[in-house]
Parts: structure tokens; C-alpha cells; sequence
């Protein structure tokens, strides 16, 4: 049994971080994308191969009901002493600030643990709804396997205010092994004022970062709402002690800005913050002020991958798009972010002279990049990137693996379809295409993401692993298999998802001839031997419905649509029904209560429709662009 003690040495810490990116990923799942590179790869599955998952044996073993949505990843530790007795436990973390340990065979629940009531979806800037009814623990937990420590960040609400609490778990009990930390920070602003770290503006939905011996976490806002508040931060601890780093990273450092709106968040579709072995930090922004002319390499590092140094004290690179049709004006000012997709480093390949990386967003360009210096420095102009593919609309990360031939494979997985990308060390193009897949149905963001597992390098064993999400009114999700030639091996479905507004960033995660699906209020677990039906939960009780209905007041309606025309703050949208509409969105700009609308996409307004028919808006989010995902207007 762990003693649960949190001191490590750094050399112990990197160590661990070079073998888990030379042998890809063990049996221990304990990251976002099962390692700090954020490949996706399990390099040591032997039970799960083309032929027995695609050979009719495969399927849903068993399946657990849990007290609300997941959006973390699941994560897993074998050999595990719980209550005198060994298991292999699968740790799940939900919205409601729960922590599961569940024993990964069959699914029995072991421990659980409560981290403090979560934060109501009407508490949230705007009655944001792209996450769940609750939010509370929505980026992916980290373990220290050694340590026997999970460290996770969960959003409370305590006498109606919400606070961001660290907690580091011993993994044995879910008991605080150290007090948590509440989170908080400052930073100083161009103009050498403070600027501080606002909880109740900020969303903790990246993926933790364990490395160099300290915690990592970004933040990002909730719908762009509250911008005025709002910034992109990284904020680091040390592992051993919570103790906050003396340095954090703000990406966006201007005291003023023409229209009041800063973000540049980092969110990446709850993508772990990613690190190479020398302990660098790596993520993606998003978009900051809509009028486009925000963007600074130093100051306001909006829509571009940035690698910043292990005490957060230095940017070291950054790589911004800035070609005519897709540079960092045109997606700030159409709200494209680069940071709708995470960034995934690549372990060294052979003829290749440096580390690479790749990053694709919601324009669906995927960029493969020189990790060691992205594209610019202080002196170089941004957008200098080695290669470039298009992918699809990525809500998503890439995933990435070794083939037989020596040669690495990156797994890209925007739109609706995988595509496997063979690394050409020093060729032309670095990137060739090599096999993709049909499309899997989806009906919220594109792009998914997905898991490889294999028997190291051996030829014919590799399967890619991938979650397609909700597409219609049933809500199911599905779990997918394919074969490095795209040939799909299995399918079926894996568990629910109500919330249609908010992506279902599902992580696969496979793992000694087991994968484990969380959605809404559940883990199924497939393996050999379970049964191939589609019907997903039958030994499960009925798991309840979301209500994510934001309370209206007198005379307010909501209405679903697609934007038409923009004019400065005069919206035109198609309703459903046929129906035109006027929207004057001024005061929702006034009061930070806008997501910046884009022409040809769904759009939430709510507000107050005036003699003459126009829909005066207090609030507008973005809604899905199928209208299929739409709840009925009020």
C-alpha cells in the first residue's frame, strides 16, 4: 500500500518523462493521451489486435452509473492495494466533483470521494452551456505513479462564489495527502499594474501537466463570455508541496484593448498542456478581440502554439498562422481559433534533426512544426512551419505512433474521418498520407479524439481507437475501431450524451485488453468476450436526463439559428423554421455577454423582441452548427 509520501526528485521526475516517450505508453494510464508528449499511443497491447477486435468477440463487458458527466479523461493504475485487497482501478473524475476508483475489470466502485458541491450552470458567465448543468472537475487529472498521488483541480461554489481548489489525492484513499491549495494568481500588465486571477471569469478545461517535478494547468473562459475578465493563463505548483511557482504565464499582457475583449485562452478542447523531455511547456490559444487587430507576438499571443520554460518565467517560441486567408487577424476576427485543438509533440524521428510537433484548430489545418523553435522568435516573423495538411475542423489532438518500418505515424482526426500521416525525416513533403477512414457520424464541433494501441512496432497489430460523438436524437456515442488501413473493425454504442450543446471530448482509453468509454454518468468497459450488441448500459440503471435550460426572465426568449448577416451589431438569423429575424446584439456586446457571432454559424440568442419584431439580446453564445443538436427554442 502507498504511504502516499509526495516528494521527488527532479531527476527521478524527467526520467520517468523519457520512458514513457520512448516506450510510448505501458499498461499505467495516469495522463491526458497516456503521456506529457500527448501521443495517444499504448505501445503495449498484445490482447487487442485487428483480428480479435474485429473477429466478433469484442464488446461491452460491463458498465457503471455514475453521479453526473465526464468530461475528463478516465485514468489507470494497476496493482493497487484498496481496503487490504489488489486491484488494477481505473480512477474517473466527473462534474460533479467527484472522484471514482473502480475496479478496471468489473467495474465495482472501490472508493469515492467528493471535492466540494460544483458550480451551477446558471452561476457561470452568460449561463454558458458548452460544458454540462454542473462544472466542476473538467480538465483531466494527473497521477504520479510513483508518488501514488492524483492531482486534480475542482471548481467550487461556497456561499454562492466559485474558487478553483488544487488537490493532490493519495491514490490508495482519495484523502488529501496535503491541504489544497486554493488557486490564485497576479500578473503584471504592460502598463506594470497588477492584473489578478478571477475564478468565477476562468475555466479549468485543459488537461494537468505533470513534469519537471511540478503541476501544470491552463485556463480559459466559459463561451467567451465575461472577455473584459478573462485571459489565457498557465499557473504551475510544485508537486511536492502546492506551492505556487514564482512565475506563471498570462498570454495576453495589454492593459487596454479597443473593444474591452483579451482571452487568448487555452482550452483545446480539454487537451492535456503537453512537455518534451527537456521539460519544456507546450499549448495552443485561442482567439482574443474580434476586431482583429489585437494580436501581439509579446505581449497578446492569441491563436498560436507557444513553448514557454519549465518555471513559466520565459516564452521561448511561438508559431502564428499569418497567411492571407488564415493568419491570426482572420481568426480572431471570425472567432477560428487555433486553440480549438490541442498541440502533440513528437518523440524524435530518424533522419530528422530536431523534435517535431503538430496543431490543427477549427480551420482544420493541421501544421507540423520545429518544437525546438516553432517558427519565430524575437527576431523571426511568425507562421514558419515545416508542413502543412488539411485535416478538417479539429475540436481535437493528434495521435501518433511507430510502424514497422521505423517510420513515425501521426493520426489526425478532424472533420469526420481518421487519416493516418506517415514522418518523412527530411523528405518533401514531410507528411504523406497513407490511409484514412469512412467518416464517423457526428452531429456537434467536428474532429474527435482518438487512442492507438499496439504490440510495439510489430506489423499488423496496430488498432486506432476513437469516440464519434452525439449526431441525432438519441444522443448516443459511439466507440469505433479501425485498422492502419482505415478499415473499420468494430463499432457500437458506449454511452449517452445529452448535453448536445457541449462537445463530448471523449478520450478511448485502452489498456491491458480493456477500453473504457466515460460519457453522461458512465464508464462501459469492452474487452474480448463481452457481448457486440449495440444497446449500451443494459445492466445499468436508467441514468436520468440533463436539464440544461437556463431560468428565463418575464418576457425573455431563447432562440436557436444560423447567422445570416452581420452589421456591426445588428445580427440577421435564420431560424429553424424559415424564419428571419432581427438581432440588435448591442448591449450583449456592452456588457461582455457576446461570443462574436461568425456568418454561416449557429448561434444562441437570448433577449427581449421589441413592438417592431427585433430581438433586442442580452446574451449570444454560439450554438452547433446542426441544427439537429438544437434544443427547442423558448
Amino acid at each position: 500500500m502507498h504511504a502516499g509520501p509526495l516528494k521527488r526528485s527532479l531527476i527521478v521526475c524527467l526520467a520517468a518523462m523519457v520512458v514513457e516517450a520512448a516506450s510510448a505508453q505501458p499498461e499505467n494510464v495516469t495522463t491526458h493521451h497516456y503521456d506529457s508528449l500527448r501521443t495517444g499511443w499504448n505501445s503495449n497491447e498484445t490482447a487487442l489486435t485487428p483480428s480479435s477486435v474485429g473477429g466478433g468477440t469484442f464488446g461491452e463487458l460491463a458498465s457503471d452509473v455514475l453521479d453526473a458527466q465526464v468530461d475528463a479523461q478516465p485514468l489507470l493504475v494497476t496493482g493497487q492495494t484498496i481496503a487490504g485487497a489488489q486491484h488494477d482501478v481505473v480512477y474517473v473524475a466527473t462534474e460533479n466533483n467527484s472522484i471514482y476508483a473502480l475496479d478496471a475489470a468489473s467495474g465495482a466502485q472501490l472508493l469515492k470521494a467528493n471535492l466540494g458541491a460544483p458550480v451551477p450552470q446558471s452561476a457561470l458567465p452568460g449561463g454558458c452551456g458548452n460544458n454540462s448543468a454542473i462544472v466542476g472537475i473538467n480538465g483531466t487529472p494527473v497521477i504520479d505513479s510513483v508518488a501514488g498521488i492524483l492531482y486534480v483541480v475542482a471548481y467550487t461554489y461556497t456561499n454562492s462564489t466559485p474558487a478553483y481548489y488544487l488537490h493532490a489525492l493519495n491514490i490508495d484513499t482519495l484523502a488529501d495527502a496535503v491541504p489544497a491549495r486554493l488557486i490564485s494568481a497576479s500578473a503584471k500588465l504592460v502598463n506594470h499594474t497588477t492584473y489578478t486571477f478571477t475564478a468565477a471569469a476562468s475555466r479549468q478545461r485543459a488537461g494537468l501537466l505533470l513534469a519537471n517535478g511540478n503541476i501544470y494547468a491552463a485556463f480559459a473562459s466559459f463561451c467567451d463570455i465575461n472577455a473584459n475578465l478573462s485571459r489565457g493563463w498557465v499557473l504551475g505548483w510544485s508537486a511536492a508541496t502546492l506551492t505556487p511557482l514564482a512565475a506563471n504565464e498570462l498570454t495576453n499582457k495589454f492593459a487596454s484593448d479597443t473593444d474591452g475583449f483579451f482571452l487568448s485562452s487555452i482550452w483545446m478542447s480539454g487537451s492535456g498542456l503537453a512537455s518534451s523531455a527537456a521539460g519544456d511547456v507546450y499549448f495552443v490559444t485561442g482567439n482574443s478581440d474580434y476586431s482583429g487587430t489585437a494580436y501581439n507576438r509579446i505581449n497578446n499571443i492569441s491563436e498560436s502554439v507557444v513553448q514557454v520554460s519549465s518555471d513559466l518565467s520565459t516564452v521561448k517560441s511561438i508559431f502564428t498562422p499569418n497567411s492571407a486567408s488564415v493568419g491570426h487577424t482572420v481568426l480572431d476576427q471570425q472567432d477560428l481559433d487555433f486553440g480549438s485543438g490541442g498541440v502533440m509533440l513528437l518523440p524524435p524521428q530518424n533522419g530528422a534533426s530536431s523534435n517535431l510537433a503538430v496543431a490543427a484548430g477549427k480551420v482544420g489545418i493541421m501544421y507540423l512544426l520545429n518544437a525546438d523553435t516553432l517558427g519565430n522568435n524575437a527576431a523571426a516573423a511568425t507562421g514558419r512551419a515545416l508542413s502543412q495538411v488539411q485535416i478538417g475542423g479539429c475540436w481535437c489532438v493528434a495521435s501518433y505512433y511507430t510502424g514497422d518500418d521505423g517510420l513515425g505515424r501521426v493520426v489526425s482526426s478532424g472533420g469526420g474521418t481518421v487519416t493516418i500521416w506517415k514522418v518523412i525525416g527530411g523528405g518533401t513533403p514531410p507528411l504523406v498520407k497513407l490511409a484514412h477512414s469512412g467518416a464517423i457520424p457526428g452531429g456537434q464541433d467536428p474532429g474527435f479524439f482518438t487512442s492507438i494501441s499496439s504490440s510495439g512496432t510489430s506489423a499488423g497489430t496496430a488498432v486506432i481507437w476513437a469516440v464519434g460523438r452525439p449526431y441525432d436524437s438519441t444522443n448516443d456515442v459511439h466507440l469505433y475501431a479501425f485498422n492502419e488501413s482505415g478499415l473499420q473493425l468494430f463499432s457500437a454504442v458506449a454511452g449517452t450524451w445529452p448535453n448536445t450543446a457541449g462537445n463530448a471530448n471523449i478520450v478511448p482509453v485502452v489498456a491491458n485488453g480493456k477500453v473504457y468509454v466515460a460519457s453522461f454518468q458512465s464508464l462501459a468497459i469492452f474487452g474480448l468476450g463481452g457481448s457486440p450488441a449495440t444497446a449500451h448500459g443494459t445492466a445499468a440503471p436508467e441514468i436520468r436526463a440533463s436539464e440544461m435550460d437556463v431560468a428565463l426572465q418575464t418576457g425573455q426568449h431563447e432562440i436557436f439559428g444560423t447567422v445570416q448577416a452581420i452589421d456591426g451589431s445588428t445580427i440577421r438569423v435564420l431560424k429553424r423554421t424559415g424564419e428571419l429575424i432581427t438581432v440588435d446584439a448591442a448591449s450583449a456586446f456592452a456588457n461582455f455577454q457576446a461570443a462574436p457571432p461568425s456568418v454561416g454559424h449557429g448561434i444562441l440568442v437570448r433577449g427581449l423582441f421589441d413592438a417592431a419584431g427585433i430581438l433586442h439580446a442580452e446574451t449570444l453564445l454560439h450554438a452547433k452548427d446542426e441544427r439537429t443538436m438544437w434544443p427547442p427554442d423558448r
